[in-house]
Formats: structure tokens, sequence, C-alpha cells
């Protein structure tokens, strides 16, 4: 097991974004994000219903933090408060020294460049911070535009797993990109 810990919460920047950790006061734009049928198109999840459950997603988040098994981020623009997105380390495997990377943003930051941003400072700090040795991000096959921001990082598709989740009376593929410490950008 590692001696590392979420705590006390670190904040990432980049030039024109603040990475910060997500409170009961983001819980409009995480209800927007979780209810929105286009934004969670590629996540197999069930949409929230109310802004109960997206405080409980929140609640959900800082346990992970609280108990080292995750970290997410609120992504905001330097100098406003409003979350854009929510993105993080999920699926720690601390003795593999490998964590899967994830990120969800509000339609109105699509083609900005900013998951590109985000996802290098999720890199460095899964790099310097955690000392992870891998990084994965596990995405649908038609998330082209995830893709190519993994792709734009580094990260090089590994596999294509055909049908290994079943969700909403199907199976679905997914996609596994990774990046290995030694081959970042």
């Amino acid at each position: 097991m590692t001696t590392f810990s979420f705590l006390p919460f670190k904040n990432l920047e980049s030039e024109r974004l603040l990475l910060r950790q997500i409170t009961d006061d983001d819980v409009n734009e995480v209800y927007e994000l979780r209810s929105n049928p286009e934004t969670m198109k590629y996540i197999p999840r069930p949409l929230a219903t109310n802004h109960e459950e997206a405080l409980a997603h929140i609640r959900m988040i800082n346990d992970k933090i609280e108990t080292n098994e995750g970290i997410n981020w609120a992504v905001t623009l330097k100098g406003s408060d409003k979350l854009l997105g929510v993105v993080g380390h999920y699926r720690i495997q601390w003795h593999n020294f490998r964590s899967e990377i994830g990120y969800m943003f509000l339609p109105e930051c699509h083609g900005k460049g900013i998951a590109t941003e985000v996802i290098k400072l999720l890199i460095d700090y899964g790099f310097d911070e955690m000392n992870m040795h891998s990084l994965e991000a596990v995405i649908d096959p038609g998330n082209i535009a995830s893709a190519r921001v993994l792709e734009k990082n580094g990260f090089v598709k590994e596999a294509h797993i055909l049908e290994n989740e079943y969700y909403e009376g199907k199976f679905i593929d997914t996609v596994i990109y990774s990046l290995l410490k030694r081959n970042r950008l």
C-alpha cells in the first residue's frame, strides 16, 4: 500500500484554469452535467434526476478523497468559481502504480481546448505527485473527441474490448488508452 494521501487537498493550475475541490455549492452544475443526456452519452451510468442525487455524487467524490480511493477536481476558469467540468483519478491501483483518469465537461466547454489543458494537469499530478508508472483512460469507441484529446496528450490506444460491459439491456465495447511515464510529452 502507498503512503500517499490526497489530503490536504491540492488545487491545480494551468495558464487559464483552476482545478479546486468540489463542494455542495457546485450542486447545480453537477446536476447539469449528470442529468444531461448529451454529456452522459458515453458514460454508462444513470442520469441524475434531481439535485439530491447530484449532492450524493458530490459527497461520494469527497468521501473517496478522504479514504484515498480517488480524487476529483472541479474545473473552473481562473477568476470564476463556476464548475465547468469534473476531472480526476479513479480506479487507482496503488500496487501496480496505475490509475485511470476521467473527465466530463459542460457542453459550453467542448472544442475550446479545456480538456486538453486539464488532461496535462492530470498527467503531471499522476506521475509527479502520485508516482504512477502508467495512466489509462477508458472510453466509448464512439467518443472520437475524447480519443483525439487523449492522443494529443500522448496516450496510445492499448485495447478495444468487445462487449465487456452490460448497460441498459445491451453489451457495449470499451477502448482503453494508456500513457507510460517514460512516454509522457
